[in-house]
């Protein structure tokens, strides 16, 4: 699961980065007025990378929680 997460994370930036460059491009060549909007899905995909990134690292601290309770819990036990 951890590679999915961290595949998935480079995904979203590789994505914002080619889709930046991409509407970049068309903004030149075609005209800013029509792919000005299109900026929109590059802020999507930029956002989606940081939730990933703090959600990644939210479920690290969680697992690690857990672990440490876990611990104190068969400690407390004995």
């Amino acid at each position: 699961m951890n590679t999915y997460n961290k595949l998935m994370k480079m995904f979203w930036l590789v994505f914002a980065i080619v889709l930046f460059v991409f509407i970049t491009v068309k903004c030149f060549t075609d005209g800013y007025e029509t792919w000005v909007f299109y900026y929109s899905i590059v802020l999507l995909a930029v956002g989606m990378y940081f939730f990933k990134t703090w959600m990644m690292n939210r479920m690290e601290k969680h697992l690690e929680f857990m672990k440490n309770k876990e611990a104190t819990d068969r400690n407390n036990q004995q």
